[in-house]
């Protein structure tokens, strides 16, 4: 398989901070990788630095091709407009004519169950909406590697039911998923691998059979 990311001896510093600590990890193609671990463990961090959003204080991170990525934000913005243009503003920025990038939007949101609400303000739409609208966005430019961080937080049950159902079809479409997520039952569902983070050192990487089998206390 591919490795579509690596990172080599990475550390980060922010501010006073030490995010991250002498990690050495690579992402293949096609896996579904949960980033588990507590507040400040440093699970955001390396989801910026695998989207390229900054840079490591040490180390390298090397992305295969940084076009072919996406990522959801845990609380996406919205733009002061439709939900249609949301989207199709994305596609429009990677590069499609507005007419193209309009009909792509409308098969992303179609896709995530929104193509009803097509011409509402995106701020109007529910948390669990909203999320999935961000999720169109990410997708609309047909990206083989999606990033996501923490996206079902705070959200409704069946807003949970909702986009865990759609990640597992991306997955089941052969994209590859990194997500971060404090639910152990999610990373049950979803995830093939764990890579669990501590003060910002790896503590686990392995397989989510050999994460579970490890005694409760040393889950999380």
């Amino acid at each position: 398989m591919s490795t579509l990311i690596g990172f080599s001896d990475v550390s980060m510093q922010l501010g006073r901070v030490q995010a991250l600590q002498g990690v050495n990890l690579s992402i293949a193609q096609d896996e579904a990788v949960a980033l588990v671990g507590a507040n400040g463990s440093g699970k955001s961090t390396m989801l910026r630095l695998m989207q390229g959003l900054i840079v490591p204080t040490q180390g390298s991170v090397t992305h295969l091709d940084l076009a072919a990525q996406a990522f959801v934000f845990q609380k996406p913005w919205m733009l002061r407009t439709t939900v249609l243009a949301n989207v199709a503003l994305a596609a429009w920025l990677r590069g499609k004519q507005w007419s193209e990038a309009k009909q792509a939007a409308a098969m992303a949101l179609q896709q995530v169950d929104l193509a009803d609400l097509a011409q509402r303000p995106a701020r109007t739409l529910s948390g669990g909406q909203q999320q999935r609208l961000a999720v169109a966005r990410a997708c609309v430019s047909q990206p083989r590697f999606l990033l996501l961080d923490e996206p079902t937080a705070s959200l409704a049950p069946e807003s949970k039911r909702e986009l865990e159902q759609l990640m597992a079809s991306f997955k089941s479409q052969g994209m590859t998923l990194v997500f971060a997520s404090h639910s152990l039952g999610q990373v049950k569902r979803l995830a093939s691998r764990v890579i669990a983070l501590d003060q910002g050192r790896v503590v686990f990487d392995g397989s989510v059979h050999d994460f579970f089998a490890r005694p409760v206390q040393e889950l999380v």
